[in-house]
């Protein structure tokens, strides 16, 4: 089972929809720079109902990076301990970028959104046609790298993983026909191969 972390940036974004999270098998954790003395309402009501799943960094040293070099620690931290991470930074700081590429060379998977809204994950519940489902899974494998499902099996149990088990089996073959369809996936045997589009070219 996959763990996803999402770690806030608080100095570069003010998170909203965090109460979205509750009841789902997400950890967050929220840096905060050391001159910021006060949160929002909203921050800490949010974070107090995900219960354990959520707690609070206050960074030590306020230099222009000091917040990033402490996400980079608790990353390498975290993927030392835990082989099943998928961190998800919060932030508009593109320094991250570097990082994150580095990160998934070495099999880690790991990007940015602006928003909690913009993980992949959290879309794929709200996709109805079959080419949204469709759409975010493709942005989902991308975001994975060379992580991907490489049997037809653990395809099938990501995609129903990633839907959080709501899909019935007509729907899921209605989603893996259109991946065939559009040959972004294509089968041999029980194994999978992928044929996915650049990072960027597909918005969902």
């Amino acid at each position: 089972m996959r763990t996803n972390y999402i770690l806030i940036d608080l100095e570069n974004v003010h998170p909203k929809n965090l109460a979205i999270l509750k009841g789902r098998d997400f950890k967050v954790i929220v840096f905060v720079g050391e001159k910021q003395s006060k949160l929002s309402f909203e921050l800490v009501d949010a974070m107090q109902s995900l219960g354990g799943n959520a707690k609070y960094i206050k960074i030590n040293g306020n230099g222009p990076n000091a917040l990033d070099f402490h996400i980079a620690y608790y990353i390498g931290n975290i993927s030392a301990t835990d082989p099943n991470c998928f961190f998800h930074i919060i932030s508009k700081d593109t320094g991250f970028d570097p990082l994150i590429n580095h990160l998934k060379s070495n099999n880690i998977l790991a990007q940015r959104e602006i928003e909690i809204t913009e993980i992949p994950s959290l879309k794929l519940t709200h996709a109805i046609s079959v080419n949204e489902r469709a759409d975010s899974i493709i942005h989902h494998l991308i975001s994975r790298g060379n992580a991907k499902p490489r049997t037809a099996k653990s395809l099938i149990n990501t995609i129903i993983s990633l839907f959080s088990k709501t899909l019935n089996e007509k729907e899921l073959n209605e989603v893996l026909n259109e991946l065939l369809k559009r040959k972004v996936i294509a089968k041999s045997g029980e194994k999978v191969t992928y044929k996915l589009p650049k990072k960027g070219t597909i918005k969902v």
